[in-house]
């Protein structure tokens, strides 16, 4: 390989909006993450459902005014 083209490759620290943590090695550094497997639905089998910014009832009177 050929040298100084390659970034470093350090220890990182992700962060996950719930708490849990990860260490790990990364050429980005610390990451800070809103999921990660310990609260993704699909790892813990709970449904958890989030209506960000009232997606679904903007959705609903769009519907409503079309027909």
């Amino acid at each position: 390989m050929k040298q100084g083209i390659h970034p470093d490759y350090k220890p990182a620290v992700i962060r996950c909006a719930c708490g849990a943590t990860v260490e790990t090695h990364s050429v980005v550094g610390d990451l800070n993450v809103e999921i990660c497997s310990k609260c993704h639905p699909f790892y813990t089998g709970k449904q958890k459902f989030v209506d960000a910014g009232g997606r679904v009832d903007k959705f609903k009177k769009r519907l409503a005014a079309g027909k």
